[in-house]
């Protein structure tokens, strides 16, 4: 929306403070907290100039700040010739309208939601990544920006003009309404279509690897060092927000498909969660996580949790999981890497410890992806007839150490399969043998 707009398409970074509040004891929390805002605010093309916290058990349901607080906020504001306030927290319409107007309406006023939302817009560059953005942007936005002076002017074009005896409320609702439906009819087709891929990968048995973690632990930089991709990496926060997906051959000949996604972040809406589900399919979806984390953060024990809640959340947990702590090349205490290794230990999940920018532990880290993706796999027959050219084809393409003996009307087929493959050739299956014995 215009607000979105002003921040991301500024010429100059715009001046900005943070402001969040805490309860009795969250003191430390909270500034971690605005910590990680200061560096969206970055993100989003906003310079932090100063930040202003009021301890109290909830945020004031009128204002969030008490009264006082506010008072000194536009004081701030006004010292420091800040244009943006970002509070830590999400704001109710109310308490928005009453904040523009402690402040003055020369200034802009954003949530977290908000500007996390700035820093997507910015990054999107898929055209369902763009989608995505505009259609969580009007879901979120749109109760706090009807009748203010934001006009809508993004969605004025072609929408229809004024009828008789309707307000301006009404003409922006109707917009709204409007334009949502049209996205969403949009990303239900780009959906239809991603859905055939996925489905071609299925039947094509290849294991399905997703990095993924908390923003900026160095996720693209593991990929691009794996497949040589040439993706976006940055040192901000949601440099990348559209997967990528390519093939990567383990050194023992395995076809893997790795997919950089998202990263997560400490209280991501849920509205947001709803709005890139099908960005953060692909992590659902995949047969191994490798959570990247890292390793060189002061609280990375704490970003591992947030990830880790977030998997579960989405319904992705319970898949086997490389923990891969990248940045070990910043790491020299022997007690913090300990640390890392027995919080994976919980998972009951190996642990590896990286640098993916020089190349450091690679060689670690592929034989203990080749472990987790090799196990379960064994040698098994099958007769396959002559007719399914398809299931012969999968199994040269997916199967190991694959011999053949032709018959009259089948290949009698001998070979070392996965899980994903067996359940392909479930009904031409006619034995098997325990690898240990093969």
């Amino acid at each position: 929306m215009e607000n979105h707009e002003s921040i991301t398409e500024a010429s100059a970074p715009v001046r900005t403070v943070g402001c969040a509040v805490y309860p009795q004891g969250g003191e430390a929390e909270a500034e971690r907290s605005l910590d990680e805002l200061e560096r969206l605010m970055d993100t989003a093309g906003a310079v932090p100039v100063g930040r202003l916290t009021q301890m109290r058990p909830t945020p004031d349901r009128a204002s969030c700040l008490g009264s006082g607080k506010l008072k000194e906020l536009a004081e701030l504001c006004e010292a420091q010739d800040a244009r943006l306030v970002v509070f830590d927290c999400e704001l109710t319409p109310a308490q928005l309208r009453a904040i523009e107007d402690a402040v003055g309406e020369e200034r802009e006023v954003l949530d977290r939601s908000m500007l996390i939302l700035s820093v997507f817009a910015r990054h999107a560059v898929t055209a369902e990544g763009r989608l995505q953005v505009e259609l969580a942007q009007l879901h979120y936005t749109a109760p706090r920006l009807i009748g203010r002076n934001a006009a809508l002017s993004r969605l004025g074009g072609g929408i229809g003009t004024r009828g008789p005896g309707e307000s301006k409320l009404e003409i922006d609702r109707r917009r709204l309404k409007t334009r949502i439906r049209a996205l969403e009819e949009e990303l239900e087709h780009l959906a239809s279509s991603r859905e055939t891929m996925r489905a071609a990968r299925e039947r094509s048995g290849i294991v399905r690897c997703a990095i993924v973690g908390y923003t900026n632990a160095g996720k693209s930089t593991l990929f691009n060092r794996l497949t040589d991709a040439g993706i976006l990496a940055q040192d901000k926060l949601f440099a990348t927000l559209d997967p990528t997906t390519r093939q990567y051959v383990l050194p023992d000949g395995t076809k893997l498909l790795l997919t950089d996604t998202v990263g997560f972040i400490r209280n991501l809406p849920h509205h947001l969660i709803r709005a890139f589900h099908s960005t953060l399919e692909e992590t659902v979806l995949s047969d191994v996580i490798l959570h990247v984390c890292n390793a060189s953060e002061e609280d990375v024990l704490a970003q591992m949790e947030v990830t880790e809640s977030l998997l579960e959340e989405l319904g992705a947990s319970g898949k086997p999981i490389l923990y891969v702590f990248n940045q070990c090349d910043r790491v020299h205490d022997a007690d913090r890497l300990a640390a890392m290794r027995r919080a994976a230990a919980q998972s009951h999940s190996e642990a590896v410890f990286v640098s993916a920018l020089t190349g450091e532990g690679m060689d670690e880290l592929l034989a203990a992806l080749g472990r987790i993706v090799n196990d379960g796999w064994r040698t098994e027959t099958f007769r396959i007839p002559y007719s399914d050219g398809a299931a012969l084809h999968a199994l040269h393409e997916n199967g190991r150490d694959v011999r053949l003996e032709y018959g009259d009307d089948c290949v009698a087929a001998t070979a070392l399969t996965d899980e994903k493959l067996r359940g392909r050739l479930a009904a031409y299956r006619v034995g098997e043998e325990a690898l240990s014995d093969a």
